[in-house]
C-alpha cells in the first residue's frame, strides 16, 4: 500500500515538474511574440498604417476611400459595399462604409485643380469623413471665397468648405542653422547616391546654386543646392563641400542634448501621430489630417503634401517629420505658430527620394547604387540637431552639437515617440500585457503549489512513520 502511494506522489512530483517547463516554455512564447524582432521592428501605428495601406491597394480605388488610424490604434478602412467591409474585418481591420469612392474624391480635386489658383487655399482628402476639404485663409477675398463656394456645390457634398485664420505661408527667414541668400532653413535628412552626400530640405529654402552657411556670419560653409523642386514639389538638395565627414548621420537630435535614431523612410497614415524638429520650435508633435494635399502659396502650388497639426514657424522650413523612427517628410509651410497651433505641410520623403535619385545616407545598400526603390528610402537616415531640438547640418561638428543621444536613447519627457526610440522599454512595455503571459504564469503557479503540496504531504509521511518505526522497537 505504502509503495503504491510512493508511485503516486512521483507521478504527481514528475507532472508537477512538467507543468513548470510547459509553462516557462508558454511564457518564453508569449516574451517572444511580444518583442519585436530587433530593433528596427515598427510601432503599432506603423504597423496598423501599413495593414490599412495593403487593404486599400487589394481592394482597389473603386471600392475604397483610403484608410486611417482611430483613436484605439486600430486600422480604418473606408468601403463603398459590404463585401468589401467583410474582407476588411476578415483582415482584421475596422470597416466603414461610405458613399464615395477615391476615385470620386479624386475627381474633384481635379475639377479643383483646373479651376483659376487662388492664392491662400488649400485642400486635401479627410478619408475619415469621406470628403475633400477645402481650406482658404485670410487672405482670400469674400469674391473669390464665393466663387469657390460655388465651384464646391457643383461638385457636390464630396467637397466641404472651410474658413481660417491665418495665411499659408513656407516657413521661411526665421533663426534657423542654414544660412542662405534667399532665407534661413532647417536640415532635414542626409542622403546619398553612392557617391555625393546631401542635406534633403525644402525646395523653397533656395534655388540651385544657392549657398549655404552653419552660421550667419558666413563662416562656416555646409555647400550648395544642386537639385530641388519648387513649386510643383517642395524638396531639394544641399550638397556638402568637399571633405566634410558625416559622423551620426542617421541620427534627429531633438533637443536637450537628445536624438532618435531614424531606420528608413516610410508614408504616414492619417489619424497617425508624428513628430517634427526645427531650429526654430524644437520638438513638436500632433497628428497627421490628410495626405496629397494642395496648398496654394504666394510663390506657387505645391502638390502631394502630407497635412497636419503639428506646429511650426519661420526657420523650421526643412526641418525633419519623423514617426516610429521612420522618415517621412520635410518641412514646407502652414498656417498659425506654435503658441495657438495651427496647420503644417509636409513634403513626403519617399517621393523626394524618388525624384531626386538618392537614399537615406546611413543606408548600407545605397552604396554605389543612386536609384531608390519607390516608396522605400533605404534604411537609416537623418539630421542632427542643436540643444533646441533644430535639425542642423550634419558635418559641421564629429557628432550633432549638443552630444545627439545613443542609438535608443530617449527625448525629453514624453516629447519623443516611444515606438522608435528605446527597443529595451518597449519590449518591457509589451511584457506588461499580462493578459499574454497569464497562461503560462497560471501554469508555473499551479505546478508550484503542487510542488509544494507533495513536499508536504512527503514530509508527513516519512514523520509517521519514524514514529510508528520508533514505538514498534520501542
Amino acid at each position: 500500500m505504502r509503495h503504491a502511494r510512493r508511485n503516486i506522489q512521483r507521478i504527481a512530483r514528475f507532472a508537477a515538474i512538467g507543468g513548470l517547463v510547459c509553462g516557462g516554455l508558454m511564457v518564453s512564447s508569449a516574451m517572444a511574440s511580444e518583442t519585436p524582432d530587433g530593433p528596427n521592428a515598427p510601432g503599432a501605428e506603423t504597423r496598423a498604417a501599413d495593414t490599412g495601406r495593403k487593404l486599400v491597394s487589394e481592394l482597389g480605388t473603386s471600392r475604397t476611400a483610403g484608410s486611417w488610424i482611430d483613436a484605439e490604434g486600430r486600422p480604418v478602412v473606408a468601403v463603398t459595399d459590404e463585401k468589401a467591409a467583410a474582407d476588411v474585418r476578415d483582415a482584421g481591420a475596422v470597416a466603414k462604409v461610405v458613399p464615395y469612392a477615391m476615385n470620386d474624391l479624386r475627381s474633384a480635386t481635379a475639377t479643383l485643380k483646373d479651376a483659376p489658383r487662388v492664392a491662400g487655399t488649400s485642400w486635401s482628402m479627410d478619408y475619415a469623413s469621406n470628403q475633400v476639404v477645402v481650406r482658404a485663409d485670410s487672405t482670400v477675398s469674400a469674391a473669390e471665397w464665393s466663387r469657390m463656394t460655388k465651384m464646391a456645390e457643383s461638385i457636390g457634398k464630396s467637397v466641404r468648405m472651410e474658413r481660417m485664420e491665418g495665411t499659408f505661408t513656407p516657413r521661411l527667414n526665421g533663426a534657423a542653422p542654414l544660412f542662405g541668400g534667399s532665407g534661413r532653413c532647417s536640415a532635414g535628412f542626409n542622403v546619398t547616391n553612392g557617391q555625393n552626400n546631401f542635406i534633403l530640405t525644402a525646395g523653397h529654402c533656395g534655388p540651385v546654386g544657392t549657398t549655404w552657411f552653419a552660421d550667419q556670419q558666413a563662416n562656416e560653409l555646409v555647400g550648395n543646392t544642386v537639385s530641388g523642386s519648387f513649386p510643383g514639389g517642395d524638396f531639394s538638395l544641399v550638397q556638402y563641400s568637399p571633405g566634410t565627414v558625416l559622423n551620426g548621420a542617421d541620427v534627429v537630435a531633438v533637443g536637450n542634448g537628445q536624438g532618435v535614431r531614424i531606420t528608413g523612410a516610410a508614408d504616414p497614415a492619417v489619424g497617425q501621430k508624428v513628430f517634427r524638429s526645427g531650429s526654430t520650435t524644437g520638438l513638436q508633435s500632433g497628428e497627421v489630417t490628410g495626405l496629397n494635399a494642395t496648398v496654394n502659396y504666394p510663390q506657387g502650388t505645391v502638390t502631394g503634401l502630407i497635412e497636419s497639426t503639428v506646429c511650426a514657424e519661420p526657420g523650421d522650413s526643412g526641418g525633419p517629420m519623423f514617426a516610429d523612427g521612420l522618415a517621412m517628410g520635410v518641412t514646407s509651410g502652414g498656417s498659425g505658430d506654435c503658441d495657438n497651433g495651427g496647420t503644417t505641410f509636409f513634403q513626403p520623403v519617399t517621393q523626394a527620394l524618388d525624384s531626386l535619385g538618392v537614399k537615406l545616407a546611413a543606408d548600407p545598400a545605397s552604396a554605389g547604387r543612386a536609384t531608390p526603390s519607390p516608396g522605400n528610402g533605404g534604411d537609416n537616415g537623418s539630421a542632427a540637431g542643436g540643444d533646441n531640438g533644430a535639425a542642423v547640418p550634419p558635418g559641421t561638428s564629429s557628432t550633432a552639437p549638443g552630444g545627439a543621444a545613443l542609438p535608443g536613447a530617449m527625448g525629453p519627457v514624453d516629447s519623443v515617440p516611444g515606438g522608435q526610440t528605446d527597443s529595451t522599454t518597449s519590449a518591457l512595455d509589451r511584457i506588461s500585457e499580462y493578459k499574454n503571459l497569464g497562461p503560462g504564469l497560471f501554469v508555473i503557479a499551479g505546478s508550484l503549489v503542487a510542488l509544494v503540496a507533495l513536499r508536504i504531504r512527503s514530509e508527513r509521511g516519512r514523520r509517521r512513520y519514524r514514529n510508528q518505526y520508533a514505538q514498534s522497537w520501542g
